[in-house]
């Protein structure tokens, strides 16, 4: 999830004006780290391992709060701030695509943001790598005060007519599938980073040791295979956590386990796989790391209002371990770009989107859409009749 706060980036400080840029050759990075907020740019600023304030590009299209990417002097490490939410994320993905000062063919773009936690997986501090990134609030929704007394939840995918039904009608953005391959790469390399913690967190996750399922959520901060979903609503508590927990589960015929909440992601995603589409950009290399600053639900005896609204000591080491475990990421593919990643890690899983935009069969959802020609146009027009013939014998059920 995101966290809103006054954005100060460093970009207004730093910034060259692009036309100084023109004419000459375009940088290929070999790693472009993707922030939503100040906090999350700023722990790349001034660390040690590599400056990525050498170089400050003014790209058109970004946002007005953070109008620069951020490069080393040699350009192979990059560093941009989208702004939080999807529309700011995919906004800013989408002029980076297409920005004439960048050749992104090889790049690796990792993701680096923070993010709510599930105590079933992970705790604060927390560093979670994702295959699945799932849209979950992408569905019909009900105040819960006014649903049928058999239904778990208010929401219900589109085009269903009761939860715990895969949707029946699709946009596209539901499920992205990313290189299981480079994940587990770079968890390796997260691996031999120090995580940071402190106390404050230590003690406020050890309220989660009395929990039957929460034992995850009382250890020590760890790097974690996990997977994430995509909300611009901000929730908190037991029965919303269960309801996005299980449409994750669903979405992905039981693949995905989920473990994050965040605002950005499916944003981001559906950006760089339409550039990958363009051949722009290459979506099998492309990394999803989120450390977690908070709980998705309380712990036992806390409401869930509490949860949210009172006072959650992760933020700070949640921030401290985006660097801690992304630097290695980083550092690794950059030492090892001639032996291992400039060629790329060819991905062993399906790779892409709910439609396979890209290619390939996804074991999830209706399979491609693309295997023949109007496919897309016709499975839309199906699944809106499929609706009005459900809404009509339910009615005619009544």
């Amino acid at each position: 999830m995101g966290v809103l706060l006054p954005a100060t980036g460093h970009s207004r400080f730093f910034r060259f004006d692009s036309n100084h840029h023109k004419g000459r050759n375009k940088i290929a990075p070999k790693v472009f780290i993707i922030d939503a907020f100040d906090s999350e740019g700023d722990s790349w600023y001034g660390i040690r391992d590599f400056n990525v304030l050498a170089r400050n590009i003014t790209v058109p299209g970004f946002s007005p709060l953070f109008p620069d990417a951020h490069c080393t002097r040699d350009g192979s490490i990059c560093q941009l701030t989208t702004g939080e939410a999807e529309i700011n994320a995919a906004s800013t993905i989408t002029a980076l695509v297409l920005s004439p000062f960048f050749d992104l063919r090889q790049t690796y773009f990792l993701v680096a943001g923070i993010a709510g936690i599930s105590p079933k997986v992970g705790t604060l501090g927390t560093v979670t790598f994702a295959r699945f990134a799932v849209q979950v609030a992408l569905q019909y929704e009900f105040d819960a005060r006014e649903i049928p007394a058999d239904w778990p939840t208010g929401y219900v995918p589109q085009g269903s007519l009761a939860p715990n039904i895969y949707p029946q009608t699709l946009y596209g953005t539901e499920v992205f599938e990313l290189n299981e391959d480079l994940r587990q790469a770079a968890i390796k390399l997260a691996k031999t980073g120090t995580l940071a913690d402190d106390a404050q967190s230590q003690a406020y996750r050890a309220r989660y040791a009395n929990g039957s399922s929460f034992a995850a959520g009382a250890a020590a901060p760890s790097v974690v295979a996990c997977d994430t979903a995509t909300s611009d609503v901000f929730w908190s508590g037991n029965l919303l956590a269960a309801a996005f927990e299980n449409a994750t589960h669903i979405w992905t015929n039981g693949s995905a386990t989920y473990c994050t909440t965040q605002q950005e992601d499916n944003g981001i995603l559906e950006a760089l796989l339409r550039g990958a589409r363009a051949r722009l950009v290459d979506f099998s290399r492309v990394i999803i790391m989120r450390t977690a600053s908070d709980f998705d639900r309380p712990y036992p005896e806390q409401s869930a209002e509490a949860n949210l609204f009172e006072f959650s000591p992760g933020f700070g080491i949640s921030i401290a371990n985006l660097p801690a475990a992304g630097v290695p990421v980083v550092k690794g593919i950059v030492a090892q770009w001639h032996s291992r990643f400039k060629k790329g890690i060819k991905p062993r899983n399906y790779v892409g989107d709910i439609w396979g935009t890209l290619g390939g069969t996804p074991d999830y959802g209706p399979g491609s859409i693309f295997a023949d020609k109007g496919s897309a146009a016709n499975g839309a027009v199906v699944a809106r009749r499929s609706l009005r013939r459900s809404y009509a014998a339910r009615r005619g059920a009544n």
